[in-house]
């Protein structure tokens, strides 16, 4: 292996005249586009509701919750899936976001949530998680298909309206009021409301 790591590297520092520089720069850009375009294939491929899916403990649990939401049917045929709301858009964000998710692969490794009773136990922790995340970025995923500027009150119903504007007047996100509307609020959430609100905030 070593040797022939010093091969390679010898072959470099010294192209012959059969691979000039030039040619050995247009196999890396060509190799570099390659890598680029099978990383990315990869990172879209794993950003598709069938992927999240794919983990019994997603389609068991939160996926059955949000078939029953908004989110999932509604009459104007729109729907979020689960990366519309927990995937950024942006590629920097998303390469964050796809890193942090590598310890969900521990914990299914684990088998941290693998039956619907493990899930329940940690539901709050796992929502306060999500409802931080959302926080700490104006709720920017919900924000890529509902723009307060662009809500027309006229439609919404009676009590939204003095709601959204108190909200937006002071300064608070979607999340702040919006837990709980694509899954299911954790059990304490009904004992004891603030047991599932950040106590931070």
């Amino acid at each position: 292996m070593i040797k022939g790591l010093k091969a390679f590297w010898l072959w470099l520092a010294t192209p012959s005249a059969r691979y000039s520089l030039g040619s050995i720069a247009a196999i890396g850009f060509v190799g570099g586009v390659l890598f680029w375009g099978g990383f990315n294939t990869a990172l879209e491929l794993s950003n598709t509701e069938t992927f999240c899916i794919s983990c019994h403990e997603m389609e068991e649990n939160v996926y059955q919750e949000y078939k029953n939401t908004i989110h999932y049917n509604n009459h104007s045929g729109v729907r979020a899936t689960c990366p519309d709301c927990h995937v950024p858009k942006q590629w920097h964000h998303k390469l964050v976001r796809k890193i942090q998710a590598t310890n969900e692969l521990y914990h299914k490794i684990l088998g941290s949530v693998a039956t619907p009773e493990k899930f329940e136990a940690k539901r709050l922790e796992l929502a306060r998680h999500v409802w931080k995340a959302m926080k700490n970025t104006d709720s920017r995923e919900c924000r890529n298909c509902h723009d307060y500027q662009s809500m027309d009150y006229t439609k919404q119903r009676r009590r939204s309206v003095p709601q959204h504007i108190k909200g937006f007047a002071e300064g608070k996100t979607c999340i702040d009021c919006h837990k709980g509307i694509a899954h299911s609020l954790p059990a304490m959430y009904e004992e004891d409301p603030s047991a599932a609100i950040d106590p931070q905030h």
